[in-house]
């Protein structure tokens, strides 16, 4: 079932599991004024998972906003044959899947929901979504934000082989992307300049107290500057 997290932004939850443990997959409508939606992120929809985002409005466009989230790329673009798949460049299996370049945004898109490119990760070309009308950030794996009970198998791993130890948090893999710093920072710099009050993560749970706190804090554990 879609969950209504904020005025026009609704999330449908999808199991994940990576190593034996379950990360999830967490799928964003985000509805436009003028009715049509964007579907943020792919799994393997089934029909009655369609109708349900079809009810927050008439499907506009098909995102991934990450390089690493070709996994159910496929059966996503089954599920939404005719819509405009937006991705990063170089994603894998674009052009099997009939992808476009997802940076510009759509000039639809203007006003309401803004599209950061992430520097510094030419591999993982990760973008996230700003939402103004309800100042929601909108990320795919530049965070987690495992609950506590997603089980302790599933929190051993994400600490071992991760190296999460506190959420949200940064994977290694990603840091490990990171072939430019200062780009990074520089693009960090630019979300946090933005007034947002929530953060919607690919994997896990919404961050929806001190979201922009719990922003910096995490750059800041990790020596990012973004002041």
């Amino acid at each position: 079932m879609l969950e209504e997290l904020a005025p026009n932004i609704h999330l449908q939850r999808h199991p994940l599991g990576l190593l034996g443990c379950q990360m999830g997959r967490v799928v964003t409508v985000i509805r436009l004024e003028s009715g049509s939606s964007v579907v943020h992120s792919t799994t393997a929809f089934h029909p009655h998972h369609v109708a349900e985002i079809r009810k927050v409005g008439q499907p506009g466009w098909l995102v991934e906003a990450t390089n690493f989230h070709d996994t159910l790329a496929a059966p996503g673009r089954t599920a939404f044959p005719d819509l405009p798949y937006l991705t990063p460049p170089g994603f894998p299996s674009g052009d099997k899947l009939a992808t476009t370049r997802l940076s510009p945004a759509p000039a639809e898109w203007d006003g309401e929901l803004d599209v950061i490119a992430v520097g510094g990760m030419p591999k993982i070309r990760e973008h996230v979504f700003f939402h103004r009308p309800s100042k929601t950030l909108i990320v795919a794996d530049l965070f987690f934000n495992l609950p506590p009970d997603a089980g302790r198998w599933t929190h051993g791993v994400m600490r071992t082989a991760a190296g999460i130890r506190e959420y949200p948090g940064m994977s290694r893999l990603l840091r490990f992307c990171i072939k430019d710093r200062e780009a990074f920072s520089e693009s960090m710099r630019e979300i946090a300049a933005l007034e947002f009050e929530r953060i919607v993560v690919a994997h896990g749970d919404p961050i929806l107290k001190n979201a922009k706190a719990k922003f910096m804090a995490l750059l800041d554990r990790h020596g990012f500057d973004v002041t």
